[in-house]
């Protein structure tokens, strides 16, 4: 399958009990290979990879050669964070946020609209009004995939619905859509041992350039201090927007109270109270 999707004959394939797994290629190329977990997933993430490389802002591993399951990167080498990769990656993270979106909710050219992040779907359906297509395509459909699942109980999705309601007052000014990657916690951050960071396993689509810097501190970023310093250096943000991460950390939080369970939920019940406090 490697050798049919990059036309190289493969050497040698690393020890894994899941997906992705090194592959060694002739010639001594390492490669990453990657099974897609769903319908379309594939597409979605190759067609998300090129969109944030058309950018020409952060990098991203090159795709050698896919299909419907199946997908071959590059192997990046990996090393210790430092000040000046950190600086950098603000830098270009901004930038990819600047190169925008069609309309929130844009999915990558080629991609498909029912996309996923991780291992849940992702509707990638078009809003040109953030705060009301935030709700309706972001925060709402995980409340009720946590109730369905019994993470959630009734009262608890009430909370959501009131943050929901409120989030034309709550959102901050107005902004262009950005291009997202989508789902940029720290383990889709790779620091490159060349001092350059690539960013991995985009769910890339339209929306709040606020949402991926309020995931990049939900799951822990190392150096995100100087991280912030360069992208507001580059891209000031709005004001007031450290008062609304936990606002845009509702989106991961609940897509996890969906995959993970109650601990989630608990953490995104904590921040939308948080929010309607405010």
């Amino acid at each position: 399958m490697v050798a049919r999707l990059t036309g190289r004959p493969v050497v040698r394939t690393g020890r894994a009990s899941g997906s992705p797994v090194e592959v060694l290629l002739d010639g001594g190329t390492p490669v990453m290979v990657k099974r897609g977990h769903g319908p379309r997933a594939v597409r979605a993430e190759v067609a998300g990879l090129r969109w944030l490389a058309a950018a020409d802002a952060v990098r991203v591993p090159r795709v050698l050669g896919h299909d419907e399951d199946w997908m071959v990167t590059e192997r990046v080498p990996t090393g210790c964070p430092s000040t000046g990769a950190a600086l950098r990656f603000g830098r270009a993270l901004a930038a990819l946020h600047g190169a925008g979106a069609p309309h929130f909710g844009a999915p990558p050219p080629g991609g498909p609209e029912d996309a996923w992040i991780g291992r849940a779907p992702l509707r990638n359906a078009p809003g040109t009004d953030w705060p009301r297509w935030y709700a309706e395509h972001r925060v709402l459909p995980y409340v009720r995939g946590a109730v369905d699942r019994g993470t959630l109980g009734g009262d608890e999705a009430a909370v959501f619905e009131r943050v929901c309601a409120r989030l034309p007052e709550l959102a901050g000014p107005a902004g262009p859509p950005a291009r997202l990657h989508g789902d940029l916690w720290n383990g889709n951050v790779l620091w490159g041992a060349d001092g350059e960071v690539r960013l991995i396993d985009p769910a890339a689509h339209g929306g709040h350039r606020e949402t991926d810097l309020a995931m990049l501190r939900l799951f822990g970023c190392p150096r995100l201090d100087d991280v912030l310093t360069a992208y507001q250096e580059a891209a000031p943000l709005a004001d007031g927007w450290r008062g609304r991460v936990g606002l845009h950390q509702l989106f991961p939080l609940l897509v996890h109270a969906v995959l993970f369970g109650r601990g989630y939920a608990e953490q995104a019940l904590t921040a939308a109270r948080a929010a309607l406090a405010g």
